[in-house]
């Protein structure tokens, strides 16, 4: 199997290749893009009916400032200015730029880290970074 690599965006590829995939992942990028609700709409686009897409992003309150921001910057996770408190996404605006979009959501859940580890977990904690399903229905 041969991958291919692409620099385009969301949308522009949602345009190309309408209802062409059972999966979409959209994982770590929507807090870094300036219209969120834009790639979610781009995202149904993409994937056929009965197909699924997954998101995961930063949560947006004091919590995910603390861990997502001040702790990666102090142990020099990330460089400076990786993150904008101002574009971290609540989980209710996921959820319903999600319907908006077309798509059901299915299931949330959250990821923590061990900074002694350095693995993530899956968790039932949503409060710093987040996953959600979503469908499409047929």
């Amino acid at each position: 199997m041969s991958v291919e690599y692409r620099q385009i965006t969301a949308e522009a590829l949602a345009e190309e290749m309408p209802g062409q995939f059972d999966v979409v992942t959209c994982l770590e990028m929507l807090e870094h893009v300036p219209d969120p609700s834009s790639v979610i709409r781009a995202c149904f686009r993409m994937v056929k009916p009965g197909g699924q897409v997954f998101f995961s992003t930063i949560n947006r309150n004091p919590k995910a400032y603390l861990f997502a921001i001040m702790r990666a910057y102090i142990m020099k996770l990330l460089p400076r200015g990786t993150h904008d408190f101002k574009k971290f996404i609540r989980p209710s605006e996921l959820g319903a730029w999600s319907r908006q979009a077309g798509l059901t959501v299915k299931d949330i859940i959250g990821l923590t880290y061990n900074p002694l580890t350095k693995h993530y977990k899956l968790a039932s904690d949503v409060d710093v970074n987040y996953m959600i399903q979503t469908l499409r229905e047929e």
